[in-house]
């Protein structure tokens, strides 16, 4: 497993909120994923909700990460684009707590005005760390 979290006692504890505040990758491949949204394999779109859309934007980072041979917890930082219409839905921490219990990356989220579609909330970009 080639990433250590640590939340130190002198900034405060994010993990509740679904992120730790530092995240150690140590590895040989550094490994960025495209932008993944609310698409399936179809290219449907699944969910009108911010938080639905996380989740399979986040399914959507898992089976890549499988197709790398590697997991969730090799990724190292993740970066969610959100419209800022959305900004105030719930959904986002709760995705992350239920893809990452235990060790969560680092997360920074980014409101802006659209993406691709109008009908995406949510895109996610991904750093992670395989040996």
């Amino acid at each position: 497993m080639p990433r250590e979290t640590l939340n130190p006692d002198s900034l405060f504890d994010s993990t509740p909120y679904g992120f730790s505040q530092i995240a150690i990758g140590c590895g040989t491949k550094l490994v960025t994923l495209s932008g993944q949204v609310a698409l399936d394999k179809d290219l449907k779109l699944i969910g009108d909700s911010l938080a639905v859309q996380a989740i399979q934007a986040l399914e959507n980072v898992k089976n890549a990460m499988i197709a790398l041979d590697g997991s969730l917890d090799d990724i190292v930082s993740i970066r969610f684009y959100v419209v800022e219409s959305s900004m105030q839905e719930p959904g986002v921490s709760e995705a992350m707590r239920k893809f990452f219990p235990v060790r969560p990356p680092t997360m920074t989220w980014v409101g802006i005005t659209s993406l691709a579609r109008p009908e995406y909330l949510v895109e996610i970009e991904v750093m992670a760390v395989l040996d």
